[in-house]
């Protein structure tokens, strides 16, 4: 009688979708953080304002764009984590109350993917034996532990992001001349966006050329929108 060849071992892989919760939560975090930081120093400068109310400007942007930030990352998340429960409960409750029908359920799930009828009841069969609410949540509501919804770490990611995106532009005000405030702050802006865009496209495993110009473009949008809003203002109050 001859042995059951053993599966050779294999490391688990590691895919980039298992970055996504942190990942978006940090981008949109830097990026708003660069993006509104710049350019609301911008419209100060451009009302022509004095270098301590454009600091100002950007100091208080920076704590309020990171404590919103956090705040809304956390409600939000906090709101799919409370859906992602009850839909669990709702699926222990059925498992507990009739467990043919789910195991009919979960069997109709593999048939729909491409087994046949007899090997998707014996899969279904295995997988609700070694833990049938870890199946249903997964086969069935799209849920794992790599996608689970987790509000603190986001809400931190986001607020850390905009924070350390935010301090660039107030950096560059402190690092340059009366006359070249504007012109900083934009260059610094600019670039920290690219920089930004091609990191994320990195990480993702995307390809940098499109992410980075779409980030870049929407910065510079958002900067030239404030600023004429800036002078328009200090025009109509000189």
């Amino acid at each position: 009688m001859s042995a059951t060849p053993r599966v050779p071992a294999h490391p688990p892989e590691r895919h980039r979708s298992q970055r996504a919760g942190w990942l978006r939560a940090a981008v949109l975090g830097a990026d708003d953080g660069i993006v509104s930081t710049a350019s609301l120093m911008l419209g100060v400068t451009a009302a022509h304002a004095s270098r301590g109310a454009i600091l100002t400007a950007g100091l208080a942007g920076l704590a309020a764009g990171a404590m919103a930030m956090a705040a809304g990352e956390y409600v939000s998340v906090s709101s799919q984590r409370d859906t992602e429960r009850a839909d669990l409960a709702r699926e222990r409750h059925e498992l507990a109350t009739s467990p043919q029908a789910e195991l009919a359920e979960l069997t109709a799930l593999y048939v729909g993917r491409g087994l046949d009828e007899e090997l998707a009841r014996r899969v279904a069969v295995q997988l609700t034996t070694h833990g049938a609410l870890a199946a249903h949540a997964r086969d069935e509501l799209g849920l794992s532990g790599t996608t689970a919804a987790r509000p603190v770490q986001a809400a931190a990611a986001s607020a850390t992001a905009f924070t350390t995106g935010a301090v660039l532009p107030i950096l560059a005000l402190l690092a340059a001349s009366t006359s070249a405030r504007a012109a900083a702050i934009v260059a610094v802006a600019v670039v920290a966006l690219a920089v930004l865009g091609r990191l994320g496209a990195a990480v993702g495993g995307a390809r940098w050329l499109r992410p980075t110009a779409r980030v870049v473009a929407g910065g510079c949008l958002a900067m030239a929108v404030t600023a004429g809003v800036g002078f328009l203002t200090h025009t109509a109050g000189g």
